[in-house]
């Protein structure tokens, strides 16, 4: 599920695509839901993860917003792999063998 960030005021989730592709199409998934809620997260992409962290900045906080965007990021993630130890999340690309 979604980790809470220290200090209590956003929540993080990592997830591991299996391609850039699949990452990309999230995202842009990701994007329109984000348009509609109005409420847009923090987020970083490396080749076929994507990191997201949501926090509602009017508020200092989380709010309902993170909650209803939480829930629709879940639903468009489908079957991607949630990496437990976001900081420890090495891409596809990173662990191929060279």
């Amino acid at each position: 599920g979604w980790t809470l960030v220290a200090g209590g005021g956003a929540i993080r989730k990592v997830w591991a695509f299996r391609g850039f592709s699949d990452a990309w199409g999230f995202m842009a998934r990701a994007a329109l839901a984000a348009e509609k809620l109005n409420h847009h997260p923090d987020w970083a992409n490396r080749f076929n993860i994507v990191d997201v962290t949501l926090t509602t900045h009017a508020t200092g906080g989380l709010s309902t917003l993170d909650v209803a965007l939480a829930r629709r990021l879940d639903r468009l993630a489908g079957g991607a792999e949630v990496r437990p130890d976001p900081d420890k999340a090495p891409s596809a690309c990173e662990s191929r063998p060279r």
